[in-house]
């Protein structure tokens, strides 16, 4: 049974950062690639941030990109999202997901590439 589990979120003011991380267990994911994606409410969810299999390639969605910085430990099972310079338009329940294909060379943020997701973990940020 593959779990992912969130944790890190929280309130804070804009201009703020904040470190959020995803645990595995049950698959060892350092051979899949990982994602972020998030969701406000009311609002279809959105791609945020993959990671490669080995964290030599990323990628962004241009609304995050320059503020935000996926990471991952693969010693640890672990992935990180660092977000900088948070805005109130980043308010949403962070998701993180676990890739489809083994070794899949490049970084990807389409949700159907991602088999495995986990509950989220609430940022909220304040004006």
């Amino acid at each position: 049974q593959v779990q992912l589990v969130e944790s890190g979120g929280g309130l804070v003011q804009a201009g703020d950062s904040l470190r959020i991380s995803c645990a595995a267990s049950g698959r060892t994911v350092s051979t899949y690639g990982m994602g972020w994606f998030r969701q406000a409410p009311g609002k279809e969810r959105e791609s945020v941030a993959g990671i490669n299999w080995s964290g030599g390639g990323t990628l962004y969605a241009d609304s995050v990109k320059g503020r935000f910085t996926i990471s991952r430990d693969n010693r640890k099972n672990t992935v990180y999202l660092q977000m900088n310079s948070l805005k109130p338009e980043d308010t949403a329940v962070y998701y993180c997901a676990s890739g489809r294909t083994t070794y899949r060379p490049s970084a990807t943020i389409s949700p159907r590439e991602y088999a495995y997701w986990g509950q989220g973990t609430q940022v909220t940020v304040s004006s």
